[in-house]
């Protein structure tokens, strides 16, 4: 390659992590804390009785559902590393592969979008140097990332981590953050705007998830499919095999050359993917603020809709085995056996629920903070200089917040009902899945106003929110493991909810959750309408 067309790339590195000094930091020691913890946990739990508790963990571990969520495990000698590594690694995988096409994305086409690339070619840098640094800084920000939860869970000292394990843990992940950081630069030639990029290779991720989680259950050998799956193949802390974690480092390196090669062939500010040329007058469809918005974002509406009826199907296609399943255990079935008139298969709904309705949080508040998003890039002063008033505008935000976040908690119980009816003898009704995921709507809406009085009062700090997410996630899906205390759980709106149909939902909750939402979308609007815009 002609050097220089890689000129300066060590310098727009350096630029690359000034820019990142904050961000990279905190992902890294969001991803340590939260790898760190649980077998900290797991050893305070199980650490004094190796073969009582965790031979009955394993047991309630070993069903098609847990292995469609979290991938296969060493189930026959469940150790606290064995158990790390199963019900952690490929979560906290998913997670990084997040990381990887945020920070792209970030630094490739938003940044082509925004014009900042096309300043920054105007200097005497190379062609693709300002991509090569990207990737540089992912690359150093995943040995980071593998060597500093490698050591850091060796460091705990617990018998069953040896260091060959630890380090191919931490190894899986900085191979995860490659692999998803080459894809992401792959989309960002590929497609023609940031949003896209982002869509196209979180698409492609929940697609990794989903096909692995099949393939899991239905013909492991086929999970080889999803480079989600090779993550799994290492078999962490049980055979420790390196070797598919360094096929998706040589993969990762595979796809940032290509993402260089289409890189040199392209216009800067085009992409592959020809954007379609509008209309040459708009329709009256068109003629709204909230028409407009709508217009934006239907391709991200469209892409988690899908994403969310599929993560149900998924999860509803293994129903008919668990039933199977728990019939001929024994243990499983002492174990389940807590809640008079409802099914076994029923007792897992709420688990399931719960990650689908934590997920089908992400789409109405990405919704709500592209109000934001189009007022950093300074393109709502054209809008109001019209006959538009703030109230109209962010109200057409958050109409489309709140009914996406209705959507997707209607197609994740869609999903999860017709695939659960296909593969089970007698089939749950509809009525009970959905009523257990709708519980949850007041939930989803007080965050939605949370990120409204992020917007309206404090706009620099609206990623907030998914800080808020994250916390959310973790008391209420690793509440019970780390056995946190009520208080901690009801401080997300999620804590507040029963979990149906095990538990009885009552409106009280519902009913004050409800009222903190509207409390706070209200006191947002105000803030929103009297504060100045940001450009």
């Amino acid at each position: 390659m002609d050097k220089t067309l890689l000129s300066k790339t060590a310098r727009l590195s350096y630029f690359i992590l000034r820019l990142d000094r904050i961000r990279i930091p905190l992902w890294l020691f969001g991803l340590t804390f939260f790898t760190i913890i649980v077998p900290i946990a797991f050893d305070e739990l199980y650490g004094s009785d190796s073969a009582g508790e965790t031979a009955g963990l394993a047991e309630t571990m070993a069903n098609p559902a847990m292995t469609a969520m979290v991938g296969p495990g060493n189930l026959d000698d469940y150790t606290i590393g064995a158990m790390t590594a199963h019900q952690m690694l490929l979560m906290t995988a998913v997670i990084v592969g997040l990381m990887a096409i945020l920070l792209v994305a970030r630094h490739t086409r938003a940044d082509e979008e925004d014009g900042r690339l096309e300043m920054i070619r105007s200097f005497p840098v190379g062609r693709l140097s300002y991509l090569n640094a990207t990737l540089l800084v992912i690359t150093g920000t995943s040995v980071l990332l593998a060597l500093i939860n490698g050591f850091g869970l060796y460091a705990l000292g617990i018998e069953s981590m040896n260091l060959e394990g630890s380090m191919l843990y931490g190894a899986s992940l900085g191979a995860t953050l490659l692999f998803f950081a080459g894809i992401t630069a792959i989309f960002a030639q590929l497609s023609q705007s940031s949003r896209g990029t982002i869509g196209l290779s979180i698409s492609f991720l929940l697609l990794a998830y989903l096909v692995r989680g099949m393939t899991d259950v239905s013909n492991e050998a086929l999970s080889w499919i999803s480079p989600l799956g090779w993550v799994t193949k290492a078999e962490v802390y049980w055979n420790n095999n390196w070797w598919p974690i360094l096929l998706l480092t040589i993969g990762s390196f595979l796809l940032f050359i290509l993402a260089n090669f289409f890189n040199a062939i392209r216009d800067l500010e085009s992409g592959f993917f020809a954007a379609r040329p509008g209309r040459k007058y708009a329709s009256l469809f068109l003629q709204s603020p909230l028409a407009l918005s709508l217009r934006l974002q239907r391709t991200g509406i469209i892409a988690w809709g899908i994403g969310m009826f599929v993560l149900g199907a998924s999860y509803g296609s293994v129903l008919g085995d668990l039933e199977a399943f728990i019939s001929d255990n024994e243990l499983y079935s002492q174990l389940l056996v807590q809640a008079e008139g409802v099914s076994i298969t029923e007792q897992f709904l709420p688990m399931l629920i719960i990650v689908m309705t934590l997920i089908g949080v992400i789409p109405p508040i990405m919704a709500i903070n592209k109000l934001r998003a189009e007022e950093k890039k300074g393109r709502l002063e054209h809008l109001l200089s019209r006959a538009v008033s703030r109230t109209e505008l962010i109200g057409g935000y958050l109409l489309i917040s709140v009914v996406n976040g209705f959507v997707m908690v209607l197609l994740g119980a869609l999903g999860l009902w017709s695939a659960g009816n296909a593969v089970m003898d007698e089939g749950i009704r509809f009525g009970t899945i959905f009523s257990a995921m709708m519980a949850y709507y007041p939930a989803i809406l007080v965050m939605i106003g949370v990120a409204v009085v992020l917007i309206g009062f404090v706009p620099r700090w609206t990623n907030i929110i998914w800080l808020y997410v994250f916390y959310s996630f973790i008391v209420i899906y690793f509440g019970g493991l780390f056995q946190f205390p009520d208080w901690v759980g009801k401080l997300s709106p999620f804590g507040h909810v029963a979990q149906a149909p095990v538990e009885e939902v009552t409106l009280r909750p519902l009913f004050f959750l409800s009222i903190i939402a509207v409390a706070l979308i209200a006191s947002g609007m105000i803030g929103y309408k009297k504060r100045d815009l940001e450009s």
